[in-house]
């Protein structure tokens, strides 16, 4: 077992991996922005060190800086969480070269599921299903409209690169085509350095399932079940949950051969994830491989019983997964929410302040995982994520139900968030039924979006209110004709005398 891990990231997934290395025993080495100075991984961790500036790509970016630091002070491993440096393939071979272990899979394995047109083509050689699309990524706008025909609208233009909903149009007609190209590339280069794109079938409200996967070095691969993950916005997951209501027995399966499949055509090690899109018959595709950790996955730690960051650091140690597969074995139900510092009614535009207040919620299957403290700033220069919340419960009705009561209890002050719009869809008939896609949000906008009903009170004080207003405009003339004005305070006192 390592003695000293050094964690290149922040936030709540910092904090989430130092507490596992604390309870087997190892060492933490943080390393923190300016702006992170004061953050609780910082605190928490054994030892802290700043890697100097505040922007991601002087910081977290910094792959030389972070092994200069863990050389420096007698690291063996580094953990990359997710997000920054855990899917670059370049940061881990030269992690690799200055004689530290790379707490995730091999460099190969990165560079071929990085990309999405070679990770498909992969996936297709070994049998695993995949949506009608391109093989490559598109050389012009003639191919690009001769595949969209041979595959027939609509379409899905994705970036090559990357995920996150970056570089993604979605093209009904030919005529939009051309503009949509041009921007997607323009995005995707933005994003990711690379303006590739390639042209996939767009399924129609799709569920997103996700298999968790653990592959070690003695050529054993398990799946621990699958997370829903339909709840998106901006092609970004906002809740999730496991197991998912839609699949059975036999489909769980089916699924998670598929997903093993996938792992073994990419020679995978340590935890990865094997997306799918799952469309309205039941047909499974693969979408892409996550070569690191998930955020979502404390919901299979929750219905699982396994701590997954201690798996990846026992996998990495060259140890034996001593588990056959659990893809069948889960004790109750779980949902994570991911709490934001947005604006939901502008677009989810970030929201970055100082939390004046905070007071996360407690109580029976509640977990908090986050890496705020009450008087942190959310910057601007991350992700505004503040923390997830997840529930569990002996069923789905009881999780939900407790994840309703944990949202409405969490106290935060200072800057807004989307804790009011993750009410309303946990509340909706259709979330409920389990009547779930990636379109969700979409198709019950105006009642996700609508403002909360006024109370009666509050109305009544709003037409008192606007009643003082137009007497006060009454009395500012009368008062200029030299007549006496009518007392506000009196009127008042007549009005409730009166009703």
């Amino acid at each position: 077992m390592f003695k000293k891990i050094l964690i290149a990231n922040r936030g709540e997934i910092a904090l989430r991996i130092i507490r596992s290395c604390k309870d087997l025993g190892i060492k933490t080495i943080a390393v923190y922005s300016d702006i992170d100075r004061s953050s609780p991984h910082v605190q928490f961790a054994d030892e802290a060190y700043p890697l100097g500036g505040t922007t991601s790509a002087e910081t977290y970016l910094d792959g030389n800086k972070i092994i200069r630091i863990a050389k420096d002070h007698g690291a063996e491993a580094v953990h990359p969480g997710y997000g920054f440096l855990a899917e670059n393939a370049a940061f881990a071979r030269d992690a690799q070269n200055a004689g530290l272990v790379f707490i995730g899979p091999s460099p190969e394995s990165i560079e071929l599921m990085g990309s999405k047109t070679a990770a498909r083509s992969l996936m297709e050689k070994h049998g695993v299903p995949t949506i009608p699309g391109s093989k490559k990524a598109l050389q012009s706008e003639e191919e690009a409209l001769a595949e969209a025909q041979r595959i027939g609208y609509p379409v899905l233009l994705k970036a090559s690169a990357g995920g996150g909903g970056k570089g993604m149009r979605l093209v009904e007609n030919p005529g939009e085509l051309p503009s949509a190209l041009q921007s997607a590339s323009r995005e995707a280069q933005s994003a990711f350095g690379d303006s590739s794109i390639y042209i996939e079938k767009y399924l129609e409200q799709p569920r997103h399932i996700e298999f968790q996967i653990l592959a070690d070095s003695h050529g054993n691969v398990v799946y621990l079940g699958e997370r829903e993950c339909s709840i998106q916005r901006r092609h970004q997951k906002i809740i999730e949950e496991a197991p998912s209501v839609v699949l059975d027995s036999e489909l769980r399966k089916k699924m998670g051969r598929a997903a093993i499949q996938a792992a073994k055509a990419c020679n995978y090690l340590n935890a990865g994830t094997i997306e799918f899109m799952l469309d309205k018959h039941r047909n499974f595709y693969f979408l892409e491989m996550n070569t690191r950790l998930q955020v979502e996955h404390p919901v299979t730690e929750l219905v699982t019983g396994l701590d997954l960051v201690q798996e990846q650091i026992r996998i990495a140690c060259g140890e034996a997964i001593s588990l056959s597969s659990v893809g069948e074995r889960f004790w109750g139900h779980a949902v994570e929410c991911r709490i934001y510092a947005e604006d939901v009614e502008n677009n989810f535009t970030p929201s970055p302040g100082k939390i004046t207040y905070l007071k996360p919620a407690d109580g029976p299957g509640i977990r908090e995982d986050s890496g705020v403290m009450q008087g942190n700033e959310i910057s601007l220069y991350y992700d505004p994520m503040i923390s997830k919340l997840i529930a569990w419960g002996k069923d789905r009705e009881q999780a939900v139900r407790r994840m309703i009561r944990a949202l409405k209890e969490y106290q935060l002050s200072g800057i807004k968030t989307n804790i009011p719009f993750l009410i309303r869809i946990l509340q909706h008939p259709a979330f409920i039924s389990g009547e779930l896609s990636t379109t969700f949000i979409d198709e019950h906008r105006s009642e996700l979006f609508k403002q909360p009903v006024t109370s009666p009170e509050a109305i009544g004080l709003m037409a008192l209110l606007k009643h003082i207003n137009r007497q006060r405009r009454i009395s500012y003339r009368s008062d200029k004709n030299h007549k006496t004005p009518t007392s506000q305070w009196k009127m008042l006192g007549r009005m409730k005398h009166s009703r």
